[in-house]
């Protein structure tokens, strides 16, 4: 009898020391946003202060332009998404994007309150301290989600938008990010608060992208150090749990704003069958599906995204 106890009490502590290496490798303690500022915030990054965070924020292009495009990134991602798209806006257009609470450098909200609601109110009193009183929202995944609650929310302030592989409706997702999938976990998510391995973040972008070899290290690098900021590791599983896909769905259809869709047809966390049901119903929208992107097509694809919504937005300003 001794001897299979033996057996099995040199196996746990096999278990323990190598689960005690791998959490020394994988080791990733929360970073300053001073840490991350030179890298991630340099101009013209600034920080404005709204509902008592201090927000990462670019705001770009013409100061006179009257109607706005407000750029609103989704889950785990960062004002950096836009890149592409602000680069080809903001000559003409005034161009505003920033990190969403919870994500990037902006932090977590103090009170611990990921509802869209809460954040609906974030984006108007976000707008108001800019001074900005009507605007053309454009939103991925869940910054989707947000920019067509606002507009049910703030329809005199939202003259059109853009949803791009938008979050709203339940869904079954064909491949979810590993990185989603822990933090969903109420086990490891907490292990995860402190140990952070790159792998995790390259697989998880690789995840969202038609084509994975367009996935960098130098992106990877983005997203695994912004998720490294003070508080935004802890904020993920709040907000998920916090949140029920599609919770208000049926307030879609009541949607008068001027909408286009874009949606990767490669998107295998939002199907572009949500796509198919956001142009039902919601009256007059267009969709446009890329066959070859995924998740987030505007990051992957930026200048042919822009292209396909050019005509749009100049149509919306008229």
């Amino acid at each position: 009898m001794r001897t299979p106890l033996k057996f099995l009490a040199g196996l746990l502590l096999l278990a323990v020391a190598l689960l005690g290496v791998g959490v020394a490798l994988t080791w990733a303690p929360d970073r300053s946003v001073e840490q991350l500022q030179a890298r991630w915030a340099p101009p013209p990054s600034q920080f404005v202060e709204v509902a008592g965070l201090n927000v990462h924020l670019r705001d770009e292009g013409p100061r006179e332009d009257p109607l706005p495009i407000v750029l609103l990134h989704g889950t785990s991602a960062s004002l950096h998404t836009w890149d592409g798209w602000a680069e080809g806006l903001k000559a003409e257009r005034r161009v505003i994007r920033f990190d969403l609470p919870g994500f990037g450098l902006t932090g977590p909200f103090a009170d611990g309150d990921y509802r869209v609601e809460h954040y609906v109110s974030f984006i108007a009193a976000l707008l108001d301290r800019l001074g900005v009183k009507r605007v053309i929202l454009v939103g991925n995944s869940f910054g989707g989600e947000l920019a067509w609650e606002t507009a049910l929310a703030f329809p005199e302030r939202v003259v059109a938008q853009v949803l791009i592989d938008a979050a709203g409706y339940p869904f079954a997702a064909e491949s979810m990010p590993i990185g989603f999938r822990i933090a969903r976990m109420p086990l490891l998510s907490p292990l995860m608060q402190r140990t952070l391995p790159r792998s995790v973040i390259e697989s998880s972008v690789r995840n969202v992208y038609g084509d994975p070899s367009k996935v960098t290290p130098a992106l990877v690098d983005r997203y695994y150090e912004l998720t490294l900021r003070a508080g935004n590791r802890a904020a993920l599983p709040q907000r998920f749990a916090q949140m029920r896909p599609g919770a208000n769905a049926d307030r879609i259809p009541k949607l008068t704003t001027p909408t286009l869709i874009l949606w990767g047809g490669q998107d295998r966390l939002i199907p572009p069958a949500m796509g198919q049901r956001f142009q039902r119903e919601i009256a007059g929208s267009q969709l446009i599906v890329f066959d070859d992107l995924g998740h987030v097509p505007h990051e992957e694809d930026p200048q042919r995204t822009l292209s396909a919504a050019r005509g749009f937005l100049v149509a919306a300003d008229q």
